[in-house]
């Protein structure tokens, strides 16, 4: 067995441990429309973002140039989150603390529309179940990413799903970690909206 395959399922091994975990990460409102750049790219590759459909051409962001495929199978680049802050939630289809912060996203997602980018970042588990979730959870209203191979999720520093990343509209992370049932997310969202 090759030494990247013992690391990702280490990585795997790892990730399925937090579920369990209430307590902060150690790593320490949506718009579908963001979901539309021109090609498509595999949520595994995270490769860097030209930026070239960013909005009014807002200056992006290191952490935001990367391009995955939507659960949906339709091309993303983050670079299209430049300008607003941004809510990253990872999330797992079989996570049952996951499932707890389906509506509070949504909420915060609805509440915050035109003024935050919320954008799902499903892992640790296949496409299709990813796509049942989105339809279980009545959270289709913000994209949702299918990041299989864990690529966003290494970018940010992810190391347990249920986790929150929220960045200011200049991509600085302002707060990362889980939140019990989402309690609280709209607070650290109305920090960085102003």
């Amino acid at each position: 067995m090759s030494v990247l395959r013992l690391a990702v399922l280490a990585l795997v091994f790892g990730l399925l441990a937090g579920c369990g975990d209430d307590g902060p990460s150690v790593s320490g409102a949506g718009d579908p429309s963001a979901a539309a750049p021109s090609s498509p790219q595999p949520s595994s590759v995270a490769k860097p973002s030209s930026g070239a459909s960013t909005p009014s051409a807002a200056v992006v962001p290191d952490v935001l140039k990367f391009t995955a495929t939507t659960v949906d199978g339709k091309p993303f680049d983050g670079a299209r989150l430049a300008a607003k802050p941004v809510v990253l939630w990872f999330w797992a289809p079989w996570c049952p603390k996951c499932r707890a912060q389906a509506d509070a996203t949504a909420d915060v997602a609805s509440k915050y529309q035109g003024k935050v980018h919320v954008v799902g970042v499903a892992g640790l588990d296949k496409t299709g179940a990813m796509r049942d979730f989105v339809t279980e959870q009545e959270v289709g209203g913000f994209p949702h990413l299918a990041d299989e191979a864990g690529a966003i999720w290494k970018r940010f520093g992810i190391t347990s799903q249920s986790t929150y990343v929220v960045l200011d509209a200049q991509g600085n992370k302002s707060f990362s970690g889980t939140l019990v049932n989402g309690d609280g997310l709209a607070d650290h969202v109305a920090k960085v909206v102003g």
